[in-house]
């Protein structure tokens, strides 16, 4: 089978020719029809990641597909059934073997490309809101990077928990996909003074930020008293530092979301989450807005639309049978 692999310790990954793997104990095996590209995978090649495996591995955190074959012990999936699921690793590539209690059985209503893209991405932002900030209705929702795999999900995600919704992105193009999403102000981030437009709003009392740098500075100095600071990823390459002194002052709650840690240390958050996003999801309240969708020779270009910060959405790589 074709697989997306860093083989070597030079990192640099390649598509090529690999055994198909078999499934075990408590496994499946998924003919991968599609995988979501997202901006861990470009940490994953250079090593930063903090959860990169060890050399060899094939890329690709979240997939879609149809199941082919199931190990020992797994008696609730069967051959045929489409699913979709986070493995982590090992989704670019024609078959994958992942474990099988991170299965997530998929409606008719749902395409493996909108459902490659859909667990990241929406999962985070709905558990960093509801689970972490404890959004609530009529609140301000500040979102830095609104127009993004994961920015675009907090913005749509909060106008439908009832925030009113700041979308902050880069260029009218991103802004008019933020606006879409149901952001209520938009704010340039390339042009605009993001504390005092916020400030000007009304101030901010979530902040949702996948961008960090200059914009998390801004973002903070925002803050409305008791306001929450969600930490999503850092897009700018920069990690802000944040002096203790100023949450003191203002009562201000930094924290930290990394959602696949909570299949280690709390699952049942991250499965009551998803269950809550499929339903949105067939009620037709969640639109997913997939931007570029790649075949696995393009993969290389796919990744670049994530790391010149091109892409609206998710990019998707279809993988045909």
């Amino acid at each position: 089978m074709l697989a997306y692999r860093i083989d070597s310790s030079d990192r640099v990954p390649n598509l090529s020719q690999t055994p198909i793997p078999a499934p075990g104990e408590g496994q499946v095996r998924l003919q991968i029809e599609a995988c979501g590209l997202n901006f861990a995978d470009l940490l994953m090649i250079e090593g930063r990641y903090q959860d990169t495996p060890p050399l060899p591995f094939t890329l690709g955190m979240e997939v879609a597909g149809v199941i082919d074959a199931v190990g020992p012990g797994v008696t609730d999936l069967v051959p045929g059934e489409r699913v979709a699921l986070f493995g982590g690793q090992g989704g670019l590539a024609e078959y994958g073997v992942f474990e099988a209690a991170r299965a997530v059985p998929l409606p008719d209503s749902m395409s493996s490309v909108v459902a490659a893209g859909f667990q990241i991405a929406y999962g985070t932002s709905h558990l960093a809101l509801d689970h972490r900030a404890r959004l609530t209705p009529g609140e301000t929702l500040l979102v830095l990077g609104a127009a993004g795999g994961v920015g675009l999900t907090a913005v749509e995600i909060g106008k439908l928990m009832g925030a009113r919704v700041i979308a902050c992105a880069r260029g009218p193009e991103k802004l008019e996909v933020a606006r879409r999403a149901g952001a209520d102000h938009l704010i340039d981030a390339r042009e605009a003074d993001i504390r005092a437009e916020v400030k000007a709003l009304g101030g901010a009392d979530v902040v949702y930020d996948a961008v960090g740098g200059e914009q998390f500075d801004a973002a903070f100095r925002a803050c409305n008293p008791e306001a929450r600071i969600l930490t999503i990823g850092f897009a700018s390459g920069t990690v802000p530092q944040i002096k203790a002194n100023h949450l003191l002052v203002k009562n201000l709650t930094v924290m930290g979301l990394y959602w696949g840690g909570y299949l280690k240390f709390r699952p049942e958050a991250l499965t009551g989450s998803l269950a809550q996003l499929f339903d949105w999801h067939a009620q037709g309240k969640l639109h997913p807005h997939v931007s570029q969708v790649l075949p696995l020779a393009r993969v290389a270009e796919g990744l670049e639309l994530l790391r010149s910060r091109a892409s609206t959405g998710k990019v998707v790589i279809e993988i045909p049978g």
